[in-house]
């Protein structure tokens, strides 16, 4: 399984913000999505309770439609 990790981009080369576990010369697959995405993931994650997989779907969604008025 991967892991999200955040870096920096400078002088052309992708930086981790945090050291990581990896062998040297590994190589590995990167998806780039921008800061405001992985922002919106940790506030969603925040969300995302056992309590609200055990809530009814329609009663869910029915309090956010409420929210928004």
């Amino acid at each position: 399984m991967g892991e999200i990790i955040e870096v920096v981009y400078e002088n052309g080369v992708l930086k981790p913000l945090k050291p990581l576990k990896l062998k040297e010369g590994q190589k590995l697959t990167v998806r780039i999505y921008p800061g405001d995405f992985l922002e919106l993931a940790r506030e969603m994650r925040k969300e995302v309770t056992k309590e609200r997989f055990e809530e009814d779907p329609t009663d869910y969604l029915l309090s956010l439609r409420e929210e928004e008025t």
